[in-house]
């Protein structure tokens, strides 16, 4: 297992070098700012938007801001930070095919399933430190200025968004395992994604699907129940699992 250790030393070594890991941490960061701040100064913005309009006054008074208008703007921009952080990371393997970095660590003995469990490892890692660090500011932020019970089922509904990051990053896997350029590895897992987010609209598989997973958003208002998601939560975490060991099959038959 020293060799696994050391590998992933390695990974988050080069990440902080690149400079990806600052960027990607003050991202998580300015959005899990940002989404406060926006509703504490939507009233203000539009304000100034809509001065020399009629009525506006009128208006301005009757919207209200709370905990709800903050965390809107959070699944807003989650989605966001979950693209850079899959662009950041589509080329963590195919850019050690290009320069063939990985054929003296193969030849000298580390096992192929190491490779792709210590990538996995720092990517799986980045998401899940960046959201609830993104998640924990936001709601910090909320319960000073606001109250934070007004959103219904507030945790269950972040786990269903991080289970989706989760899923798209061990998509991101299978395809750099079996593809050998990241545009391509991008093009195919928005193809891939694009074509769950359309099964969505089928009302009969629709709460069986990853995609299903974004609408967890709804449990703030009591829209929907959290047993409507547990089919899509059981099926997203077994086909991140399945990912993982079809990437690790896969890249073990790979030619370096």
């Amino acid at each position: 297992m020293k060799s696994l250790s050391a590998f992933t030393k390695k990974e988050f070594l080069e990440l902080t070098r690149t400079g990806k890991l600052l960027i990607l941490s003050i991202l998580f960061i300015l959005f899990g700012i940002m989404n406060p701040a926006i509703a504490k100064l939507t009233p203000w913005l539009m304000e100034m938007a809509f001065q020399d309009i009629p009525k506006a006054a009128l208006l301005l008074s009757q919207i209200e801001i709370n905990a709800l208008t903050a965390w809107t703007q959070f699944y807003k921009n989650i989605p966001l930070a979950l693209i850079v952080l899959l662009l950041v990371f589509s080329s963590i393997l195919t850019s050690e095919y290009q320069k063939g970095t990985l054929i003296n660590m193969v030849t000298k003995g580390l096992a192929r399933w190491k490779i792709i469990a210590a990538k996995s490892f720092t990517a799986v890692s980045l998401w899940t430190l960046g959201y609830w660090i993104c998640f924990g500011i936001t709601y910090g932020y909320s319960a000073y200025y606001w109250d934070n019970r007004i959103a219904s089922h507030l945790f269950f509904s972040a786990l269903c968004f991080y289970l989706l990051g989760m899923w798209l990053i061990s998509l991101l896997f299978l395809l750099s395992s079996l593809l050998s350029s990241n545009s391509s590895v991008l093009l195919i897992s928005g193809g891939i994604f694009l074509g769950v987010y359309l099964l969505g609209f089928l009302p009969d598989i629709k709460e069986y699907l990853p995609g299903y997973l974004m609408n967890s958003k709804e449990l703030l208002t009591s829209g929907t129940e959290p047993s409507a998601y547990f089919c899509g939560i059981a099926v997203t975490i077994l086909l991140s699992l399945l990912n993982y060991v079809l990437a690790t099959v896969c890249f073990n038959r790979r030619m370096l």
